[in-house]
């Protein structure tokens, strides 16, 4: 019984339709049998709503535990403190609203670590005995994966949940972006340039003689005479000599660049009741409060 118990807690809350409902949250047994008689299904955002729903006509099979009802009919069950034993009139309250109607409503039963025959009226989480008379009063719970005792009130520990998100880091790499070469070449061009040259030309004067006297003792002759004549011509030469110095250096020059990502984040949805609340609007009700 406490290994059918426990695999109870491992298991999805499925529909009638096929529809997943929630997981398990807490098992409650009846007093009489000892049998596992209700149980509680964690709805809403983060499974903080539980509903009761009976487990007569239910059935198990694997991880999930499939039900006779709907969806809207297990979200819709009277809200009743989980945290309680059932009384006769809230576990009378749950089947009416089930549309179950049992012979006899289930008294609650002894809790384990007890001795003796149970008498009189429990009340409490535990309950207390009495010496006389019939058991009377509610169904008892088992609450967590390992229930222990049968009957007790479970503690039922905070829901949480890590938000995470990602932030973008922009770094640097040096890589090599190119190579300069200096080298240098002969280029040929031509070049044009005056200047002034000077050359002899001869010029013939010829000079009339009048009244000439006869040469005596003279015979003509022939005779030659020569002068030089000069010129100048252009001669070309050639010198070479520095005329420019060219240096190569790097210098590091900054300049800004946007860069772009993008970047995701995780955000809470609150659900309460089926009504989304925006986690500002939470904050500003609890500071209302």
């Amino acid at each position: 019984m406490q290994t059918e118990i426990r695999s109870l807690f491992d298991c999805d809350v499925i529909d009638s339709d096929g529809q997943r409902v929630g997981r398990v949250g807490q098992v409650y047994l009846s007093d009489r049998t000892g049998d596992p008689e209700w149980v509680t299904v964690r709805t809403g955002m983060f499974g903080m709503k539980q509903n009761f729903v009976p487990l007569t006509g239910s059935r198990r099979s694997g991880n999930e535990l499939r039900v006779p009802f709907v969806k809207e009919i297990i979200k819709g069950a009277p809200s009743i403190d989980v945290d309680e034993h059932l009384t006769l009139e809230e576990e009378a309250g749950l089947y009416r609203y089930y549309g179950m109607q049992p012979s006899t409503i289930p008294s609650q039963r002894k809790p384990e670590g007890t001795t003796g025959t149970t008498t009189g009226t429990t009340t409490g989480t535990t309950g207390t005995t009495g010496t006389s008379g019939t058991t009377a009063g509610m169904t008892g719970k088992v609450t967590g994966p390992a229930p222990e005792r049968r009957g007790a009130r479970g503690t039922e520990r905070d829901v949480d949940m890590t938000r995470s998100e990602e932030t973008m880091h922009v770094g640097k790499e040096t890589r090599e972006a190119g190579h300069v070469r200096l080298r240098k070449y002969v280029d040929s061009e031509n070049v044009q340039e005056s200047i002034p040259l000077e050359h002899d030309e001869v010029v013939i004067e010829r000079e009339p003689i009048s009244g000439g006297q006869p040469l005596e003792g003279r015979e003509l002759e022939e005779d030659e005479e020569s002068i030089t004549l000069y010129e100048e011509r252009p001669v070309v030469g050639k010198e070479t000599r520095p005329v420019e110095r060219v240096r190569l250096h790097k210098e590091r020059v900054r300049k800004d660049e946007t860069v772009q990502g993008e970047v995701r984040k995780e955000r809470f949805e609150v659900d309460r009741d089926g009504t989304t609340i925006d986690e500002g609007d939470e904050r500003d009700d609890r500071r209302g409060r």
